[in-house]
């Protein structure tokens, strides 16, 4: 089993060591790949050392799994590549998402999907990774008519650039243009900027969550509007999302779909100060959902808040999730 991590050297890929170390999969062979300018450095996997390949030479190797993480003209490029030499790629970019014969998978929901002829594999958006899987039991139950999401996003979500920008903010550092990841400063700040504008005066971001969700959950007509917003913040991204339901339901019923659902940990109890945050989340894979209240301004409307690491269930986790699922079912 080879399995190869193109982006070694990125936020994520340095995550994905971590999870896969954790994951214990059957690894005979470790491929970390990264640019020219980080080829022939070594990093430790497992108390064995691996020397850091390009993407020729990881190809020549040929993988058994191939897990993407260096954005998305890297995933257009290279990711068919890889598939045509039979490797089985998950790709963690927004390349191939919205691509209608490209499986776009949070394992805990849709991983059944995939065959053994999906060489290509989708890692959905962080935000809509810890958003659908809080989602899915309840859209099953009662049907969703509306949801109105409001993320609240982990500066980490940029890249090392934002990283740099925000410990040299906090450090009272003054920047040049070229070295901010924002057009203006993250540190004691929120903006409401995640990615590019489009035509339709919404962030990429924002649209993500929308289309990723509606095609993740089988529905087109799921009526869905967010806003994105980037934080100050270690550890996490943070999501206040309102739902509207077709049917009735009853609260701790409620509670218990979501207590049962695979990879939710429910935090709920605000009386004692019990509710999911983002720096009680930073290196868990689960998605925590808490302050869980009826929305009593419609007739069957909901409240809840919802936490996960950014760099762990929102890439990094879900990918590796992606590639044991191929691995035991023996679909690579």
């Amino acid at each position: 089993m080879k399995i190869a991590v193109v982006g070694a050297t990125g936020l994520v890929g340095t995550e994905m060591f971590k999870v896969l170390e954790k994951a214990n999969l059957p690894i005979t062979e470790l491929i970390p790949v990264a640019s020219a300018r980080s080829v022939g450095k070594e990093i430790i996997f497992k108390d064995k050392t691996y020397e850091i390949v390009d993407l020729e030479t990881a190809i020549t190797l040929k993988p058994n799994i191939a897990i993407f993480s260096a954005g998305g003209s890297v995933s257009k490029e290279w990711a068919p590549k890889f598939a045509e030499i039979g490797c089985t790629v998950v790709d963690n970019s927004s390349a191939w998402r919205m691509e209608a014969d490209i499986p776009l998978v949070v394992p805990e929901i849709n991983a059944k999907m995939l065959t053994k002829a999906d060489k290509i594999i989708a890692n959905p958006n962080c935000s809509t990774i810890q958003l659908v899987l809080s989602i899915a039991p309840l859209h099953q139950a009662y049907g969703i008519k509306r949801m109105v999401v409001s993320t609240y996003q982990s500066f980490t979500g940029t890249g090392v650039l934002a990283v740099e920008q925000y410990e040299a903010e906090k450090a009272g550092q003054q920047l040049k243009d070229e070295q901010m990841a924002y057009h203006f400063p993250i540190f004691a700040n929120c903006i409401p900027h995640c990615d590019i504008f489009l035509d339709n005066d919404y962030t990429k971001e924002e649209m993500k969550i929308v289309n990723e969700t509606r095609k993740i959950l089988n529905d087109q007509n799921l009526a869905i509007t967010s806003t994105a917003v980037r934080v100050p913040v270690f550890g996490g991204h943070s999501e206040s999302v309102n739902l509207e339901f077709e049917k009735q339901f009853d609260i701790d019923e409620l509670r218990k779909l979501l207590s049962d659902m695979d990879g939710i940990i429910v935090q709920d109890n605000p009386a004692n100060n019990e509710y999911p945050m983002p720096l009680m989340a930073k290196d868990k894979d689960e998605v925590f959902v808490g302050r869980i209240r009826r929305d009593h301004s419609i007739e069957s409307g909901l409240n809840m808040w919802i936490v996960a690491d950014n760099l762990r269930k929102g890439a990094a986790t879900n990918a590796v999730q992606i590639a044991s699922y191929l691995i035991e079912n023996k679909l690579y």
